[in-house]
């Protein structure tokens, strides 16, 4: 581990996560014209954001920062796999880990793997996973941050879990043990043809706030208690690749599989770029 890598943790344990986050919450959501084209200039300036794949051409276009950053693709900007069989990148990001969960153990990187039901919030639908397939996707600030459906499913369950707010940016992720467990999640449980389904939101340094399409915002406000709410009876069914929620700033996704669901995973490794709606896996 570098020492860059253990230097930036430390510094990140000093800091007052959930008290700059809702400094950015309040900046980002500046709608004075001149302020507002200037976060979005520089924005797009330093990250690279790719213009021509935005539906909102203009910075006018925008009530404020965040609306820019949580944007809308352009019609035909992400095609699905032709697959009927494929489960589908929730996100844009680059793969963090990926492959099979070992009992109840899920890689985070080299040396450091959590515990699938820590990450769960104790639910217990987690054993539906032991021995099943996961993949961990980074966005980085430049990507889109919009989550889909990997594959059609009815929500059961949505646990939110308070937490810390490390970054999950690759270096703090090789430096932090047990880092997604300690991070703040909204955890999305889903019941599909193929059996169980999760989709783990998970927050981040600077990450304000996580919405779902069912609920609105989830967070803030924030509270010290895992809360659960049960969705199992109002029949919210979601298309693949229909949109689930949104980071506002931020963030890592993680999606969860049954050990009988997928037949062939697709060949990426750490730090491989994705786009939302590739594959990811081939059902079995």
């Amino acid at each position: 581990m570098a020492l860059f890598d253990r230097l930036f943790a430390f510094i990140q344990t000093l800091l007052p996560h959930h008290l700059l986050s809702a400094v950015v919450h309040a900046l980002a959501r500046i709608r004075l014209a001149p302020i507002r084209n200037v976060q979005i200039g520089l924005f797009s300036l330093f990250t690279g954001v790719d213009w021509s794949e935005v539906r909102r051409q203009r910075m006018a276009d925008y009530a404020h920062f965040n609306d820019f950053f949580t944007r809308e693709l352009g019609s035909g900007a992400r095609p699905p796999d032709p697959d009927p069989e494929a489960v589908l990148s929730p996100c844009d990001g680059r793969i963090s880990q990926c492959g099979r969960i070992t009992n109840d153990r899920i890689l985070q990187a080299k040396g450091h793997s959590f515990s699938l039901r820590s990450l769960l919030g104790n639910d217990p639908g987690a054993a539906d996973f032991v021995n099943g397939f996961f993949h961990t996707i980074y966005l980085s600030p430049r990507d889109y941050h919009r989550v889909h459906m990997p594959l059609t499913g009815h929500l059961q369950r949505m646990v939110h879990v308070p937490g810390r707010l490390f970054s999950v940016s690759p270096s703090t992720v090789r430096a932090v043990p047990d880092l997604f467990t300690r991070n703040e999640r909204v955890i999305c449980l889903f019941d599909t043809e193929h059996g169980p389904m999760a989709v783990v939101l998970v927050g981040a340094m600077l990450v304000s706030s996580m919405e779902t399409v069912w609920a609105g915002t989830v967070t803030p406000p924030r509270g010290r208690r895992i809360s659960t709410g049960d969705w199992s009876r109002r029949d919210i069914r979601l298309e693949r690749g229909e949109e689930l929620g949104r980071f506002n700033m931020g963030s890592t996704v993680i999606v969860l599989l049954g050990p009988g669901a997928v037949s062939t995973l697709a060949d990426y490794g750490p730090d491989d770029a994705v786009l939302m709606g590739q594959k990811l896996a081939r059902l079995r």
